[in-house]
């Protein structure tokens, strides 16, 4: 649990850090932002060099297109039957595709909410959710084990309430601190699940195929749901009221999750 911890919240700080430099970037010229990702992007390639050598998990493993497909799609069957896993599965794809659709809505949410137009104050925001989520990690990591999972529910649940309260402001500090507030509860839920199910994905097909397949259904999660924000964009819902629908669809979607998999 600690080193998933350790891994979900540089990840996800990583990936929002990384936008707040993206919209000061943009904000200051948008080609130097451009030069500054390919060198990003270069010094990652070569920081790989770096990562230790291990032996195949699975070796022997085809790499045809056909066999690959049909073990790919074997994992997916067996990860689903499995109600922990499946239950896994659900919850982190929630929490993704909530997260990307609100880095969304603060691009739209800002201008009218707040009456600032400059891209930097979105990615302001964006890097409050991540020192949240940093906090709420490390929290999961020791409060929560994998035979206590259910314990970060709650936080599923208060992610929708933080942002109904957080769509409703029109001062900037209290978006700040809801949206640290946010990510506290972001981190101590999506760790846990994170946790289990690359360990009980790790003993039923191998934690490479668990991984493979959370990132299928979270992409998944994570197009339906920027479908349903681009719509309620374009037929002219206002930002306020997408946030506030977002947050309650997000918090009754994870109270039945949580209901479902009690009963399990």
């Amino acid at each position: 649990m600690k080193a998933n911890g350790l891994m979900e919240s540089s990840t996800i700080a990583a990936i929002l850090l990384g936008s707040m430099a993206g919209g000061i970037l943009a904000d200051w010229h948008v080609l130097a932002a451009l030069i500054v990702c390919a060198l990003v992007y270069g010094g990652a390639v070569v920081a790989n060099l770096w990562i230790p050598r291990l032996p195949a998990a699975r070796p022997g493993q085809s790499w045809r297109f056909k066999p690959m497909t049909h073990s790919f799609f074997s994992a997916c069957r067996t990860l689903w039957r499995n109600g922990e896993t499946r239950f896994s599965l659900m919850g982190t794809s929630l929490f993704w595709g909530a997260g990307v659709t609100l880095r969304f809505l603060l691009v739209i949410w800002v201008p009218v909410a707040l009456g600032i137009t400059s891209n930097a104050m979105p990615t302001y925001l964006n890097a409050m959710v991540a020192v949240g989520i940093v906090l709420g990690a490390g929290a999961a990591a020791k409060l929560v084990t994998l035979e206590t999972v259910s314990r970060c529910m709650p936080a599923g649940i208060l992610i929708g309430i933080a942002v109904i309260a957080f769509a409703v402001q029109q001062s900037l500090l209290p978006a700040f601190g809801l949206l640290l507030l946010l990510g506290v509860f972001g981190g101590f839920f999506i760790v846990p699940l994170n946790a289990l199910l690359q360990e009980r994905g790790k003993h039923s097909v191998g934690a490479g195929n668990a991984i493979a397949v959370q990132n299928l259904v979270e992409n998944v999660a994570m197009l339906l749901m920027l479908g349903l924000y681009s719509l309620a964009v374009s037929v002219g819902v206002p930002p306020v009221a997408v946030g506030i629908g977002f947050g309650a669809v997000f918090a009754v979607a994870i109270a039945a999750l949580w209901v479902w998999g009690r009963r399990k």
